[in-house]
């Protein structure tokens, strides 16, 4: 077991979790979110999953590893871990495990797992960098660690949008003001070396939606978490009023009706390993 530095501030999910945000989360796969270390995985394998969420792509991995293998969901929200362990009744799925916990504290053996993922994960940490070396001391000797997270400074889209530009602006600083950074992508590899990680690969995709079904989606999902989940809360704390959040929400679903809507996210991704000299030190 791991613990968070005595300086960590608490951890406040900045999305959330509400249903809206719990849907949104729930539509993630492991084909869509973990491609860059898909080819790494074989049957029998042991896999940490942190920040899992509502499990989906946590119950794709474990598919993945086949029944020998082990799977470990982690979640800070029972109501995500909830739906996590529903999700997994539905797939019929009795083997993977999910865990109220965190990173610094999930009660799972040391060095176990052939590997440590984190999917939009780092951004939301106060402390990537100890959130990195808490990862590596869940990993094998001959695992790795797979971070991948979104970079919100370097998204773009189309037509211009007002409206989605005061979305980004509201969005970054209250993320920061909770200690997250939501330019995180481009930062991976950096605080894996900052950690002591030996970096393997460092490299980005994107998802991105521009069919009339997946603008339509992302314009309408966008809109309902920011009317319903801790979106509008931290907005209210930026200091903007009902009526602005509303603007904020109507301008996703504006975009996302737009014959010419198109949306990119980048994503940063990095496979890394533990320097097991330094961990043994630590230890």
């Amino acid at each position: 077991m791991t613990t968070p530095p005595d300086s960590a501030p608490p951890l406040r999910y900045s999305h959330g979790h509400q249903p809206a945000v719990l849907a949104s989360h729930g539509t993630r796969t492991a084909a869509t979110s973990c491609a860059y270390f898909l080819d790494r995985l074989r049957p029998g394998m042991r896999i940490l999953d942190l920040g899992c969420g509502p499990g989906s792509i946590t119950l794709d991995l474990a598919e993945l590893v086949g029944p020998t293998g082990q799977v470990v969901g982690v979640d800070f929200s029972e109501d995500a871990v909830a739906a996590a362990r529903e999700n997994a009744r539905r797939r019929a799925d009795t083997t993977t495990t999910f865990l109220a916990s965190d990173l610094f504290t999930v009660d799972v053996e040391t060095g176990s797992f052939d590997v440590v993922h984190a999917h939009q994960v780092l951004q939301h940490v106060p402390d990537p960098v100890a959130a990195l070396r808490a990862m590596a001391m869940h990993c094998a000797e001959d695992g790795i660690i797979a971070c991948r997270d979104a970079d919100y400074g370097a998204m773009v889209w189309h037509p211009e949008s007002a409206g989605l530009d005061r979305w980004r602006e509201t969005y970054c600083a209250s993320a920061r003001a909770l200690g997250g950074e939501p330019d995180a992508g481009r930062r991976l590899r950096a605080w894996a070396h900052e950690a002591g990680l030996d970096v393997e690969t460092a490299q980005s995709s994107t998802w991105t939606y521009a069919t009339p079904e997946s603008t339509r989606w992302w314009g309408d999902s966008q809109a309902e978490r920011v009317r319903t989940s801790g979106f509008a809360d931290r907005a209210r704390e930026e200091g903007l009023s009902p009526d602005e959040v509303e603007q904020i929400a109507f301008a996703w679903q504006d975009w996302g009706h737009s014959p010419d809507a198109w949306f990119c996210m980048p994503h940063g991704e990095v496979i890394a390993r533990p320097d097991f000299a330094a961990r043994c030190t630590r230890v």
